[in-house]
């Protein structure tokens, strides 16, 4: 019977060590990435390029710095290594007065698919239009317009994702779906209907085909983006994230054969 109570005793401490450990390690992560360690780490140049840290003011000025950040971001996410910035209440109370988002995302409503958590962003950084599918209509046109003419946002990413719901149901093509679900499945039966020939994976097919058609009807829109695209002056890419491991990847068909533009390429991560 003693022997039990001592193991009990034992089990015990062991328990309440491991939780305190826990809690610890806890606590320093959290204070690891507040506002002051966060802006004391922006000043070391290997933190930078270790977090793949991209100046924001660069990204907001030139779409290609734009992409990087994203990139950044997303490698931090996919590596759970967030930083969770601009976050701190002086920079929420600084953008009441006005915004700059560095890139739209024209993305999907799906719970799953959050740009700014698996981009790594923060308040005032994107400028966020959501439908099912990332389908878009008129207000969805206007939304994306006045980002780039009002709030000089150069850089709009169509995000699509993996298990995407609204494109499985247009493969399926219901006979009768309910309400206005429909305008979803036109929208997107082009890209269905070209996945139907394209052997296995045909769900993955599907959401790369549909981001890369409504990739090129943004830049064939009249008139603001057509135009802005073909002076290349605003940059309209394609990608898709994967839910089961964090992960977004830039379409390779959206990033080819652009029109000439003025801004660098250059690689200025941890810069």
């Amino acid at each position: 019977m003693r022997i039990n109570n001592l193991l009990f005793l034992a089990y015990a401490f062991f328990f309440v060590t491991m939780q305190q450990a826990c809690a610890q390690r806890k606590s320093a992560a959290q204070k690891s990435i507040g506002p002051t360690t966060l802006s004391q780490n922006m000043k070391s140049a290997k933190w930078r390029e270790q977090n793949h840290i991209v100046n924001r003011d660069s990204a907001y000025l030139n779409p290609y710095y734009g992409i990087q950040k994203l990139k950044g971001g997303n490698m931090r996410f996919e590596m759970s290594h967030s930083i969770h910035p601009r976050q701190d209440p002086a920079l929420i109370k600084s953008l009441s007065e006005g915004q700059a988002p560095f890139a739209t995302i024209v993305g999907c409503s799906d719970s799953r698919v959050s740009s700014e958590i698996l981009f790594d962003q923060g308040f005032g950084d994107l400028f966020v239009a959501r439908t099912a599918g990332q389908v878009m209509a008129e207000a969805t046109f206007a939304t994306i317009e006045y980002a780039y003419l009002n709030l000089g946002t150069k850089l709009v990413v169509v995000l699509g994702h993996s298990g995407c719901g609204a494109v499985s149901a247009a493969m399926k093509r219901p006979e009768s779906p309910p309400g206005h679900i429909v305008t979803l499945i036109n929208s997107i039966k082009p890209a269905a209907l070209a996945a139907e020939q394209m052997g296995q994976n045909k769900a993955e097919h599907a959401v790369r085909l549909n981001v890369i058609n409504q990739v090129k009807e943004l830049r064939q829109l009249e008139s603001v983006l057509s135009r802005a695209h073909e002076k290349g002056e605003i940059l309209i890419v394609g990608a898709v994230y994967d839910l089961s491991n964090g992960k977004v990847v830039f379409l390779e068909e959206t990033m080819q054969n652009l029109p000439p533009t003025r801004y660098a390429k250059t690689d200025i991560t941890g810069l």
